[in-house]
C-alpha cells in the first residue's frame, strides 16, 4: 500500500513538474527564441498586472535582469510583472528599423498575455546600454501602446524619424559606459540623446534639468 502511494505521489510530482510554467532562471520558450519572467511579491493569482518589458545589456541575457537585486527587487516589491527577452548572441539589431528583435519582442508580449491577466494601460519598456537602445527601437516601431520609456545609458540614432511612441518618455545617460558611449550631438551638445524625443513632444522649450534627461507627460 505505501509502495502504491510513494508511486502515485512520484507520478503526481512529474506530472505537475512537467506543466509548471516558465518562471525566473527557467526560460519561457518561444519558437527559437526565449525571454523570463517574474511575478511580484505578494500577487494574488488574479488581478491585472502592470508589465515592465526590460532589454538586458549587451553580453548578458534575461536571467541577470530577473535576478538584478534593483530591477527584479523594484517590481517584486511594487506589483509589476518583469518580462526579460532574450538578446541573440546576447546582444541585439537596434541600428536600424529592419530589425527582427522588435517583431520579437512584440510575441514575447503577446505570450505573456497568454500566461498571465495583463493591464493594458501599464506596460512599460526599459533597458541599459546596448538594452536602452533596444528599447528607444522597440518603441519607436512598435510603441503606440506603451504607457512609458526608460532609456538608460543608450540610444539609437536622433536623425531617425519614430513612426511610434510611448506616451511618455524619460533617458538617462552617464559618460561612462564603455560599451556605448554617449552620443554628443554637433558642437559638444549634451542634449543630443533626446533631440528625437524633444521634437517628437514638441518640448523643445523643456527646463534641461539634468544632462541627457528628458520627462514628458
Amino acid at each position: 500500500m505505501i509502495y502504491r502511494l510513494l508511486c502515485l505521489f512520484l507520478l503526481i510530482a512529474t506530472q505537475a513538474a512537467a506543466m509548471d510554467t516558465c518562471h525566473g532562471d527557467t526560460a519561457c520558450d518561444l519558437g527559437d527564441r526565449s525571454y523570463h519572467v517574474l511575478e511580484p511579491d505578494g500577487w494574488d493569482g488574479e488581478t491585472p498586472l502592470p508589465v515592465l518589458l526590460h532589454f538586458h545589456g549587451w553580453a548578458r541575457q534575461g536571467t541577470v535582469v530577473v535576478n538584478h537585486k534593483r530591477i527584479a527587487g523594484a517590481t517584486k516589491l511594487r506589483g509589476v510583472l518583469l518580462v526579460a527577452p532574450n538578446g541573440l548572441g546576447k546582444s541585439w539589431d537596434f541600428w536600424s528599423s529592419d530589425t527582427g528583435d522588435v517583431p520579437f519582442a512584440d510575441r514575447v508580449l503577446e505570450d505573456v498575455t497568454r500566461r498571465y491577466p495583463i493591464d493594458p494601460d501599464r506596460i512599460y519598456v526599459s533597458g541599459y546600454s546596448f538594452g536602452g537602445a533596444m528599447a528607444w527601437r522597440y518603441v519607436c516601431q512598435s510603441g503606440n501602446d506603451t504607457a512609458a520609456l526608460l532609456a538608460i545609458a543608450g540610444s539609437i540614432r536622433q536623425t531617425e524619424d519614430c513612426p511610434q511612441a510611448p506616451r511618455e518618455v524619460r533617458h538617462v545617460h552617464g559618460t561612462d559606459d564603455t560599451v556605448m558611449d554617449f552620443p554628443f550631438g554637433p558642437g559638444g551638445d549634451t542634449t543630443y540623446p533626446v533631440d528625437l524625443w524633444r521634437e517628437k513632444y514638441r518640448c523643445n522649450g523643456a527646463t534641461r534639468a539634468a544632462i541627457g534627461a528628458l520627462s514628458h507627460s
